[in-house]
């Protein structure tokens, strides 16, 4: 059985605004780490000043713990992705802060612009990339807190015959 995430069963949160709860010091819901990415991503004093651009490499930096999670701060320069990845046994939600990135899945690919969030279970399988011409600025939740990343080959290496 192949399954990007439980949004293919239950549906996608971010479209039922009212499901949505306001964040508490410490989330314990998907509704409540998404309310706390919101209420980060509105209140830019709590990171703009933080945000650094790399060149070499994508910038990161741990911007808050609680009992169970961690918030990430990342930035983009153009032509920085990911790579095709999971987060091992972690949950999360990721939200643009600034610029735009693009999201590929096995499903297909989304533009994500300033706002958007994708809400991904464990297991969930997706490559994140700033195909734009400006940087870009994302936050991440994990919960739990990231451990692992392990890395995928690309659908289309996978798709790719090798003839003599």
């Amino acid at each position: 059985m192949n399954s990007d995430s439980d949004l293919q069963i239950a549906g996608d949160i971010l479209e039922v605004p009212h499901l949505l709860q306001a964040p508490r010091e410490h989330p314990a819901t998907v509704a409540e780490f998404v309310g706390l990415a919101r209420s980060i991503a509105a209140d830019r004093s709590q990171w703009e000043h933080l945000v650094q651009y790399d060149a070499t490499s994508r910038w990161y930096h741990r911007l808050r713990t609680g009992p169970g999670y961690e918030v990430w701060l990342l930035s983009w320069v153009p032509g920085q992705g990911s790579g095709l990845h999971d987060h091992g046994p972690s949950s999360g939600v990721l939200t643009v802060l600034g610029g735009t990135l693009t999201e590929r899945t096995r499903r297909g690919t989304r533009a994500l612009e300033p706002g958007a969030q994708r809400v991904f279970a464990p297991g969930y399988v997706h490559e994140v990339v700033n195909d734009a011409l400006e940087a870009a600025v994302s936050l991440h939740i994990y919960y739990p807190g990231l451990t692992q990343m392990p890395m995928h080959t690309t659908p289309h290496c996978e798709a790719r015959a090798v003839t003599a």
